[in-house]
């Protein structure tokens, strides 16, 4: 292939694979007439240079191990990548293409995490790409110093990541890749799409920082690329100074141009978020030497390209597989963890390490958390932790983690500082590395910081685990700037997410029993400050109960009401069910630590918790409303906040909002006449 003279570093074949792409993404969204095809037209060249020359992966096997990471965090340019994937020969098929942004159809509005389809996080609400990266640095490196052994580096990947104007706004990559640079994660390159324009126009008009210094000063490795990004000789350069760079993260500052190649949109913002347009797809194909009436065209000499490209990728892939035959051979026991990481499976029984809790005695279940998470992690090595500052509070920290840091990459505490939101995203970066799972402590309140990592948790299923303490205005004295109300129901309002709200301590300890044996998304545990006392398992419902979701705690025969309570409130639904039992009055009190697995039980097995013939219900929980009518009814009462909280001690807060004992037996006599 002879060289190209206007473009350095690239051969004629280069120059039309790249054009391949560009034309597929534009007519991508052009059929759709919807989506953003500046973004893939501008980035064609890097992007095409960084799949068929640096990334190190195999379609045959997308979920390879030691494949490289790549994260389009500007996940607007989807149709970037998913041309990429159907060059390269993953699950993307050209009919895939054509129904882009279609009903079921393979390639969605953004990313959508799938490695079957070579998708490796979901991406488009901006800055959780490059903080998810972040995440998988920790992880890489965690792996490589647990796995790894001399002569042997079965775990040596590099994450490459390219993001936009839009995620380097966010404020989640700040923390992110702060947090990055900190820790000198120096498997991580990041190609900034520098191409001056968003949706509003020029960048010009709110974004003028100096972005190059404020990496600088994050610790990262910034290469400052001007240019047209076309030039992959130089491109190419900075590649390898960022794979070889030792001890930061680098980001290669490359200057672009949005819709490259587009007669009347290069450099407008209406190439951003619009269609082309048919003439203007027919013009830029015309001006590239194109036939204009050919659409979703490949030509031999690009499908032969990318051919030759991939038989690399195998190549790679089948030494891996060699090497860790050897690896297996001289590290037997170290080979079967790795194949049982793999396969999701836990090194331990939890029943038998699960701590034990004195009947009648007062334990917080934040308390409760800590000490079940002190018996159960020293075992689980495959399961990183951390907290945003509040470890102490959080009760995160277990006996003999050493904190992971730059020179301790085998630590399995995560100091994340004070980045509630980079810390749910870089916790789902961790929890897709298909070897570990990742739990973060913050208090409940700032559940709402990290939402949007949270969310995208759900949405893609990563098997994350949410530590959400003080979730009450049992926080007392902090007041209602600290006193969590509606964020329970925020949370049980996002699908897909488990969570839990144990009454007391043994609750605490089944529900993290059973997010440790069950991947298939992430939990959420909302834990108390104050202490709450244990119920006696052999006078009450057994909290193994806590898997479906939702038991019987105190049984009645023939119950004359349901009092229906989570967390600490359970403890005054069971004082009320004794008090009303004075009078003559049948109570059965039921414990709901986790409604979404209670939605999931069997009808009848949801009737004998909750009789549909008792019409008498008293809900009972220290937050809002939302929610509560599924179970209580139309004419049931509701016991909990319908206002902010308060400063003062946490039992006065519970006195003056009047969720009570004396409350609940008022209410299910009011319901029982």
């Amino acid at each position: 292939m002879s060289a190209s003279a206007s473009n350095p570093g690239m051969s004629k074949t280069d120059e039309l694979c790249v054009q391949t792409i560009r034309f597929l993404a534009a007519e991508q969204v052009q059929k759709a007439n919807s989506g953003h095809p500046g973004m893939p037209m501008g980035m064609a060249c890097p992007a095409y240079w960084l799949w068929t020359r640096h990334i190190r992966h195999d379609p045959a096997d997308p979920a390879w191990h030691n494949r490289d990471r790549f994260v389009l965090s500007a996940g607007h340019g989807s149709a970037l990548l998913y041309s990429l994937l159907h060059l390269c020969g993953y699950d993307i098929s050209l009919d895939d293409l054509k129904n882009f942004r279609q009903w079921g159809s393979k390639t969605p509005g953004h990313p959508e995490f799938g490695l079957q389809h070579g998708i490796e996080v979901t991406t488009g609400p901006l800055g959780q790409g490059i903080s998810n990266a972040v995440g998988m640095g920790i992880a890489q490196k965690y792996l490589a110093e647990y796995f790894n052994r001399d002569g042997y580096p079965i775990i040596d990947y590099k994450i490459y990541v390219i993001a936009s104007d839009g995620d380097l706004q966010e404020g989640i990559s700040s923390e992110a890749c702060s947090l990055a640079g900190h820790l000198g994660l120096d498997n991580i390159i990041v190609v900034y799409d520098d191409n001056h324009i968003s949706i509003d126009g020029d960048t010009e008009l709110s974004f003028t920082e100096d972005r190059a210094k404020r990496f600088e000063a994050y610790g990262w490795n910034v290469i400052d690329m001007p240019g047209d990004g076309m030039d992959m000789e130089a491109f190419d350069k900075a590649v390898k100074a960022g794979k070889a760079c030792k001890g930061k993260p680098t980001i290669i500052k490359l200057r672009t141009h949005i819709g490259y190649g587009s007669p009347n949109f290069q450099d407008k913002e209406k190439s951003h978020g619009s269609p082309l347009g048919d003439d203007e797809i027919r013009l830029m194909k015309e001006k590239f030497g194109w036939d204009p009436d050919k659409s979703f065209h490949i030509p031999a000499e690009v499908k032969a390209n990318f051919s030759k490209a991939m038989e690399k990728g195998k190549e790679a892939r089948d030494a891996w597989g060699k090497l860790f035959d050897g690896y297996a051979k001289a590290n037997p026991d170290l080979a079967g963890e790795f194949e049982s990481a793999a396969a999701g499976k836990l090194p331990v029984n939890i029943d038998e390490i699960l701590p034990a809790f004195e009947a009648g005695s007062s334990v917080a279940t934040r308390k409760a958390s800590g000490m079940f998470l002190a018996a159960a992690m020293p075992r689980l090595p495959m399961i990183l932790g951390g907290s945003a500052d509040l470890t102490p509070s959080n009760n995160t920290h277990f006996p003999g983690a050493k904190d992971f840091q730059r020179d301790c990459r085998d630590g399995r505490y995560i100091r994340y500082g004070i980045r509630e939101h980079a810390m749910g995203s870089i916790m789902n970066g961790i929890s897709v590395s298909g070897l570990l799972r990742a739990y973060g402590g913050t208090f409940l309140v700032f559940s709402d910081y990290m939402r949007g990592a949270v969310r995208v948790a759900a949405l893609s299923r990563y098997p994350s685990i949410f530590v959400f303490t003080h979730d009450s205005i049992g926080v007392g004295e902090d007041g209602p700037t600290h006193q969590p109300i509606e964020h329970a129901a925020a949370l049980r309002a996002i699908p897909n997410l488990l969570v839990f709200r144990p009454a007391e301590a043994n609750e605490t300890a089944q529900a993290w029993k059973y997010v440790l044996e069950h991947r298939e998304g992430p939990a959420a545990l909302l834990l108390t400050r104050q202490g709450l006392p244990v119920l006696d398992q052999t006078k009450y419902g057994s909290a193994s109960g806590t898997a479906k979701g939702a038991y019987v705690v105190v049984a009645a025969e023939r119950p004359d009401v349901l009092l229906l309570a989570s967390g600490s409130e359970v403890a005054v639904a069971v004082g009320a069910a004794e008090e009303l039992g004075k009078g003559g009055i049948a109570a059965q009190v039921v414990s709901m630590p986790c409604w979404e697995l209670f939605e999931q039980q069997e009808q009848g097995y949801k009737d004998s918790v909750i009789p549909p013939s008792v019409k008498a219900r008293v809900g009972i929980e220290a937050g809002i409303e939302q929610g509560w009518r599924k179970y209580i009814g139309l004419d049931g009462i509701f016991i909990g906040m319908s206002s902010f909280g308060a400063s003062a001690p946490a039992k006065t807060c519970f006195e003056k909002f009047g969720i009570t004992v004396g409350a609940a037996v008022e209410a299910a006599k009011r319901l029982v006449g």
